[in-house]
């Protein structure tokens, strides 16, 4: 009797065992330091990178926390990589340093545009703690003035700031959806053109001349006390190099030309009123269908013909024209958005085909289909021979609503 019961309790000891031998190394989170974005920069020294850490207070995620210790702390110095600062930042952060929580790679554009650029993103991929969905945001300035003037009011857990508004801006087309796994992907692929989010802190002067969403960020005026750090617009990478910036608005043709990256949500923005050249109307575009695009890569002169279909409503007009109930008329704006949404992407082909000899629209995945072996397609060269083919761009509008209040009244008689 006494062997059984000794025999049952060997048995459970060694089912318990595994169990407990899971949480050996498991540290609680107040001795860790949570880096909730990653900055890289320029260094004096050629061999080394300038790093910066943005870390979080975790002790703020508590309900219960009462500490008045400061939400965020940064910190800057000159590294060989990214995978031996962690250590190097333990020379004055008591806590051990965790890249689990990050959540944007912060990268300076004067460090974007320099050849050695590609080899320190590589190490971001060989560090284990960061995930491939990380976002990339690309900054006018350095990295650390950045993050040190990136001070939003409304969101004190800075770990969730940065989750905020990348999504919200993506939503709105203002920005590409763009990570680590993406700029990896495009790169080794060597046939599309990369675009990552672009930001700023520093405000230009000439923001007041601005025109809604055709700027990059930086130029955009706004007054009130409200966080400095403005994100609009893409910074164009080729071979993982950086080349160039689109604005706001070529973003958003470019997204819009994109089915992998988009996932934009309803759109507002404004075409000029055919019937009067002083105002504009607005519209909430929403891409409900996918674009269509078809190819003749193997004739003489190499074409793609893109249809767009677009629906929209338009929410207000200034000029009171009723186009709700004047179908002449309808179709005159019809087909005066359509001309103007055409000529926007046509200046966007021409400026990818003269200027950065490449397309960020994802095209190449389609182009191969028409090769019957990657050999084929390899000879051809899509990215060589992008800047020489035809692209013909038809785009279809179809309207929906205009307005809660479709019927307006007489300008001329509410004044008499």
């Amino acid at each position: 009797m006494m062997t059984l019961k000794y025999l049952a309790q060997v048995l459970c000891l060694l089912f318990i065992i595994p169990l407990l031998s899971a949480c050996w190394d498991q540290t609680s989170i107040d001795q860790r330091a949570y880096v909730v974005a990653l900055g890289i920069g320029k260094s004096e020294n050629e061999n080394q990178i300038q790093v910066t850490f943005l870390i979080t207070n975790p002790e703020l995620s508590k309900k219960e926390a009462t500490t008045n210790e400061p939400s965020q702390e940064i910190i800057s110095f000159a590294a060989n990589d990214v995978i031996v600062a962690r250590n190097i930042a333990n020379s004055v952060i008591a806590k051990e340093i965790s890249y689990n929580l990050l959540s944007a790679i912060v990268v300076s554009e004067e460090f974007a545009k320099e050849d050695r650029f590609l080899r320190y993103m590589y190490d971001l991929a060989k560090e284990p703690q960061i995930k491939r969905n990380i976002p990339i945001i690309v900054t006018k300035e350095k990295a650390r003035g950045f993050l040190e003037n990136n001070r939003p009011l409304l969101e004190s857990r800075i770990h969730k700031y940065f989750d905020l508004i990348l999504n919200s801006a993506n939503e709105a087309g203002l920005i590409p959806k763009s990570d680590l796994n993406s700029y990896f992907r495009i790169t080794e692929a060597d046939a599309d053109l990369f675009l990552a989010t672009y930001g700023t802190s520093e405000i230009s002067q000439d923001g007041k001349d601005s025109v809604e969403d055709n700027f990059i960020a930086g130029k955009m005026d706004i007054q009130g006390e409200t966080n400095q750090v403005q994100l609009m617009g893409s910074a164009v990478f080729k071979e993982g190099i950086m080349i160039g910036t689109l604005t706001g608005e070529e973003t958003r043709i470019a997204i819009l030309l994109n089915d992998i990256l988009n996932n934009m949500g309803p759109i507002y923005t404004t075409y000029q009123d055919p019937f009067n050249e002083k105002y504009k109307v607005t519209a909430r575009i929403q891409t409900e269908k996918k674009i269509d695009v078809k190819m003749d890569l193997k004739s003489d002169q190499p074409s793609i013909n893109v249809s767009i279909p677009i629906y929209m409503d338009i929410m207000t007009q200034h000029s009171m024209v009723d186009y709700a109930n004047d179908s002449q008329k309808r179709e005159t704006l019809q087909r005066s958005i359509e001309e103007e949404i055409t000529n926007k992407i046509n200046n966007l082909i021409k400026k990818t085909q003269e200027e950065y000899k490449g397309e960020p629209f994802g095209w190449s995945v389609l182009a191969r289909k028409q090769f019957t072996t990657i050999t084929e397609y390899e000879n051809f060269d899509w990215m060589k021979s992008y800047p020489d083919i035809k692209i013909n761009i038809s785009v279809n509008v179809s309207f929906g609503n205009f307005g809660e209040q479709s019927i307006l009244p007489d300008f001329e008689e509410v004044r008499d």
